[in-house]
């Protein structure tokens, strides 16, 4: 039984490898594509190169289950072609002993799976983010206790809080002269985009800071122009769907000392929990629908079949996220709910071919 086990995950792990490799090739593909239109004077070839490659180990985790359901499939239905499934099925492997052995395979991929999760991904996707900003010189930011701090040209801006909708809460702009001098600061309530770089700041308290002489002014609007945008802030704040399981675990739970909304944390959380499983269920499928399909069609005909229902997977995964936002329901039930159908599936489809 060893000797079958080694075998059968050489077999896995050698088609999953070719899976992966493959998609990961077409996804950085894709990116450099993206990236050269960016290129100029500070963002050159080897800025784009490296921050493709910084982004391959995000395509990695997002990949897992698709890839392991496609190489686990192909890696079977070779056997299937070939007849080594008949032979080791007449030679005394039984249907439990398989799906012990898929069992086996499925939870190295889950322990591949969350470490790229929790310590790989999330570290490369910020690292790529911060090289593609300090090249093309857009803004150098960090975040601290206090909030998000910016360099926007001259001016360094805190921004303690941004909502969904990218509105500021709680803005100052420490502006300074060219020689380093500080030539005023201004505290704004709330920030909104308007458009081409245009904030309208909220009442807004200006304190100006002249050679002999310090102005306090209260205005009730004004306008503002900086380099930030939406689509800055989306790469500079850290998405709930990019974090680390444990950094997740710890906001939630600030957010809730604070009183705070947390459901797309929650369910952010309980799908990094539910994803590794899910990557299992997708080796455990492969087996009862590898052999449905062997008097359908050849291996390529399972290679398609296989991407339908990794597709369909993942479809099905960001829907339920969305609805479960919309209609507030438990995080828990919004994760799981894709992984337990699919089971399901799989557990019906084996119960059916076995009763065949």
């Amino acid at each position: 039984m060893k000797l079958f086990n080694r075998y059968l995950r050489q077999h896995i792990f050698s088609s999953t490898l070719l899976v992966f490799s493959a998609l990961i090739a077409l996804f950085a593909l894709l990116d450099l594509i993206h990236e050269l239109g960016d290129l100029g004077t500070n963002y050159q070839l080897h800025h784009v190169l490296l921050y493709v490659l910084l982004k391959v180990p995000g395509h990695v985790y997002e990949l897992f289950p698709i890839a392991a359901l496609i190489g686990t499939l192909l890696a079977l239905a070779q056997l299937v072609v070939h007849s080594e499934y008949t032979v080791m099925r007449a030679s005394g492997v039984s249907a439990n002993g398989m799906v012990f052995s898929l069992l086996q395979t499925g939870l190295i991929f889950v322990v591949l799976t969350f470490v790229f999760g929790e310590f790989v991904a999330p570290v490369s996707e910020r690292a790529a983010n911060q090289l593609r900003l300090k090249a093309l010189k857009l803004v150098v930011a960090q975040q601290f206790r206090s909030g998000l701090w910016v360099k926007d040209e001259m001016s360094f801006v805190n921004v303690s809080q941004i909502l969904p909708d990218s509105t500021l809460m709680g803005v100052k702009i420490y502006e300074f002269d060219p020689q380093q001098h500080l030539r005023a600061i201004s505290f704004a309530k709330q920030g909104n985009y308007l458009k081409d770089n245009k904030w309208r700041l909220s009442d807004v308290v200006q304190t100006r800071f002249d050679a002999s002489h310090t102005t306090v002014d209260s205005i009730a609007e004004a306008n503002w122009y900086s380099v930030l945008n939406p689509d800055i802030l989306s790469v500079l704040l850290v998405i709930p769907e990019q974090m680390s399981a444990w950094n997740l675990y710890t906001y939630t739970q600030h957010l809730r000392e604070n009183n705070q909304k947390t459901l797309r944390h929650d369910l952010a959380l309980w799908n990094k929990m539910v994803y590794p499983v899910a990557v299992m269920v997708m080796v455990m499928l492969a087996l009862p629908f590898s052999q449905y399909q062997r008097r359908t069609g050849g291996i390529s005909a399972k290679i398609f079949a296989g991407i339908m229902v990794g597709l369909g997977f993942h479809f099905l995964n960001k829907l339920f996220s969305h609805l479960g936002l919309l209609n507030d329901w438990p995080p828990l039930f919004s994760a799981a709910a894709p992984t337990v159908l699919f089971f399901a599936a799989a557990m019906a489809m084996m119960w059916w071919e076995e009763r065949r």
